[in-house]
């Protein structure tokens, strides 16, 4: 049938509300593209896992399920494998948090976690803080449950409380209800500043005051680069601050476990709506992690990431010195897997996006990592994945973009911009 130009969906009318604003990733459809071989792609956010001992691991899978086959690959509790909890807080004790296993909920990803805790606390219209940038996944979960996102000010300090106190100010006078701030303290996706310890016990008093939840997401806290690792928030506020955890980056991502940390009482919630959502998390992964941590070095393990990822960020920083033009600027990550940096004056980041994967390199544009799609000339660089010698070069063929793009600016203007509206959903390449 020849088409009519018109949507062509039979149930366009039968979604719900919160339906109407989902749309995917902005860099999902040129991923395909960005993922071919001769593309430095330094888009993505997925983990190195070169240096995990794959045959060691292989082996403890293998007599995994010869010895614990019955359980392995049988259903499970929604509140998640008891050894497990155990260990994860013994992870978290690392960051100063002491927990009883019984507070802890496992989940398919932090990502599932984050959209328990928003379900359970956000009605449509409420408003959720965030730093200005932020997650794009959180972006899209808040999103889908029609949360209104404020964001807020960050610095090279991290989030700003003066900020945050103006924001909560413009809220109560605005009539809003503010439901929780939504924070990643340590090495941002996709800022790559950390929260500075000083502003932690004050941002926390500032939540407090306000009767704000804070939701604190940390899936890179042990990945420092000079072995310091932060204060959770939730070590100093365990009260009024859900932690947010997971393996996906000092393990293993295609496991897929996360954790969320609560106050005894909101647990309760998480457990009754994960069993809504699915019934329990997978049995195999709890026990491919627990068997892990219980006899592999994962400290030594998270060790030696550590040194990997800090040659990469190295050779990115590098390269960004050596080729970027006068009036890009960028943020100089002490750990984690990105870097956030803005070009001069009249680029757009999201326009020149399809001439950088021509170009054979590939970044996110910043839009993806605001709610109201500011981020027009900024854009995330992620250095996790790729070898130091391929960043140096997708370092140099980014560069030879932009001197391309302000010579272009320098001789028309300024481009006509395309805008979008509404909220993406995650994928592996935005993670």
């Amino acid at each position: 049938m020849p088409s009519t130009g018109q949507n062509h969906d039979p149930h366009l009318k039968r979604y719900a509300a919160r339906a109407t604003g989902m749309m995917a990733s902005e860099v999902r459809a040129l991923f395909a593209v960005a993922s071919r071989p001769e593309v430095v792609s330094l888009a993505g956010g997925m983990p190195n896992l070169a240096a995990l001992p794959l045959d060691s691991i292989a082996s403890e899978v293998s007599g995994l399920i010869t010895a614990e086959g019955l359980v392995a690959l049988q259903y499970g509790s929604a509140h998640g494998y008891q050894p497990l909890r155990e260990q994860i807080c013994d992870v978290m004790a690392l960051e100063g948090i002491t927990a009883h296993p019984d507070d802890l909920v496992v989940t398919v990803g932090s990502q599932m976690a984050l959209d328990l805790v928003t379900r359970i606390f956000c009605d449509p219209g409420d408003v959720v803080i965030a730093e200005g940038p932020s997650y794009v996944g959180a972006l899209g979960t808040f999103a889908s449950y029609q949360a209104n996102v404020v964001h807020v000010e960050m610095d090279d300090d991290g989030l700003v409380p003066e900020a945050l106190r103006q924001a909560l100010a413009a809220a109560a006078a605005a009539g809003q209800r503010v439901k929780f701030l939504y924070t990643i303290p340590n090495f941002h996706n996709p800022g790559g500043v950390t929260l500075a310890v000083s502003r932690r016990a004050e941002i926390l008093e500032i939540c407090r005051k306000a009767g704000v939840l804070v939701i604190e997401d940390n899936p890179y806290g042990l990945l420092g680069f000079d072995g310091q690792t932060y204060p959770a928030l939730r070590s100093t506020d365990p009260d009024n601050v859900i932690y947010l955890g997971s393996f996906s980056k000092t393990f293993a991502s295609g496991l897929r476990v996360g954790w969320a940390l609560a106050p005894h009482a909101v647990r309760e919630k998480l457990v009754l709506a994960a069993e809504a959502a699915v019934l329990s998390p997978p049995m195999l992964s709890q026990l491919i992690v627990s068997r892990y941590l219980a006899t592999h070095d994962w400290q030594g393990q998270i060790k030696s990431f550590q040194t990997m990822y800090r040659e990469r960020r190295d050779a990115l920083l590098t390269g960004l010195d050596q080729h970027m033009p006068a009036g890009c600027t960028w943020t100089k990550p002490d750990g984690g897997f990105f870097v956030w940096m803005t070009v001069p004056e009249g680029i757009d980041t999201k326009a020149m996006q399809p001439r950088a994967v021509t170009a054979r390199v590939a970044y996110v544009p910043g839009t993806g990592f605001y709610a109201d799609r500011f981020g027009t000339r900024q854009m995330r660089l992620s250095f996790c994945y790729p070898t130091p010698e391929r960043i140096r070069e997708g370092v140099r063929r980014l560069a030879v973009v932009l001197e391309q793009e302000l010579e272009l600016y320098r001789t028309f203007g300024p481009a006509a911009r395309r805008v979008t509206s509404g909220a993406q959903t995650p994928s592996p390449d935005t993670a």
